[in-house]
């Protein structure tokens, strides 16, 4: 239940520009850039973020989230022809090679291996086009708007865009599997061969964050000729988790200073103050055709929300979308969804995260739901 309801506590709608936004903004020189709160997603910082461009390799988080998804860690993952010749063949790979799911994963993620995206997708989907398809599905899942996917790795092809704010929807995704967490935090590791077994690789995470910038654990670089320089970086420091994606810098150098300028911009201005509670969202709402009348509904992890410096705390706010009365029939799990809260500043919603029921009801009779039956009409 937990991994359900971390999957759809995607809070903040991206799309929504913050609150409030300081008049000094970050120096950046990429062309496109968005930085986002970790846990919401909340905009703290966009330039041109809705902007269609090549992604490159920040392509490759939703191709590990996806084999995360669908393989076991262990599963054999064997080099196909097609794999062993994709454009750049980092690791020297031969075709029959074979290592765990895992270790290809780790390969793809940290050194950016392309014939390890293609062997992966077609381990999980038996193509390229069709694992391409279930990453549209998985992207559109996500909430994403203005992306397609034609292949797992990235290389340039007219099909295959995103945008900034698209790729954040994706990074804060990813960021809430621990699997995947683990694994983009590396700044280097070693992987072993299946086949032949007495293959390895010393692997350096391209990401040159990882530790020199303070707070940095994680996610992906990118470069192409046509993409330019791609970067999809995260860094938390204390209750701030910050990520920042930047698109079409103009070199592998500037797209690290520039995700540097967005961190140091968020992490002077942003703090994180109690959003909506867990023990104070517990609720009651009526039965009708149950073995009781009522059932105990709440949400099931508080949540912070992260406020601008100068944003007041005191304008935050929560409403509960949730029905009056439920009806019974074939019975109410407990952990089912039955409404929303809603976090409030000012006017505005800026965060919902699932109600779910507390507790079970079963469908039967009781003189209290034969009561709620009574009065439904009356406060419906």
């Amino acid at each position: 239940m937990k991994k359900f309801f971390a999957s759809i506590i995607a809070v903040v709608v991206l799309t929504v520009s913050s609150i409030a936004q300081a008049v000094t903004e970050p120096k950046i020189t990429a062309e496109s850039a968005i930085l986002v709160e970790a846990k919401t997603g909340r905009i703290i910082y966009e330039k041109n973020a809705d902007i269609e461009r090549a992604p490159a390799s920040m392509t490759k988080m939703l191709t590990c989230l996806i084999a995360l998804e669908k393989l076991d860690p262990h599963e054999e993952i064997v080099m196909s022809r097609q794999a062993v010749l994709t454009e750049d063949n980092t690791l020297s790979w031969n075709e029959g090679d074979t290592v765990s799911a895992m270790d290809m994963m780790t390969a793809v993620m940290l050194v950016s291996e392309n014939g390890g995206a293609v062997a992966l997708a077609q381990s999980v989907a038996g193509s390229v086009t069709g694992f391409s398809a279930m990453m549209n599905d998985k992207a559109k899942a996500i909430g994403c708007k203005y992306s397609h996917f034609a292949n797992p790795h990235g290389l340039p092809d007219s099909n295959h865009y995103s945008t900034a704010a698209d790729m954040a929807r994706i990074a804060v995704h990813c960021m809430k599997n621990p699997d995947f967490r683990k694994l983009v935090e590396l700044k280097r590791t070693s992987i072993h061969w299946l086949n032949p077994r007495d293959k390895w690789a010393e692997l350096n995470n391209t990401n040159e964050l990882l530790g020199k910038y303070k707070g940095a654990n994680g996610i992906k670089t990118g470069w192409t000729t046509a993409a330019g320089g791609c970067l999809a970086a995260s860094s938390k420091r204390g209750d701030v988790e910050l990520i920042a994606i930047v698109m079409r810098a103009t070199d592998k150098d500037t797209r690290f200073d520039d995700a540097e300028a967005l961190f140091n911009y968020g992490f002077e201005r942003v703090r994180m103050v109690s959003g909506i509670d867990k023990d104070r969202s517990t609720k009651k709402i009526f039965v009708r055709g149950g073995e009781q009348a009522s059932i105990r509904v709440g949400v099931e992890e508080s949540l912070n929300f992260p406020l601008m410096a100068n944003e007041d705390p005191n304008l935050l706010k929560v409403t509960y979308e949730l029905p009056k009365v439920i009806d019974a029939d074939n019975g109410i799990r407990e952990g089912k969804v039955l409404g929303e809260a809603v976090l409030r500043y000012g006017d505005k919603a800026v965060a919902r995260v699932p109600i779910v029921a507390r507790e079970s009801v079963a469908e039967g009779f009781s003189i209290g739901s034969l009561f709620v039956t009574i009065i439904a009409p009356f406060i419906t």
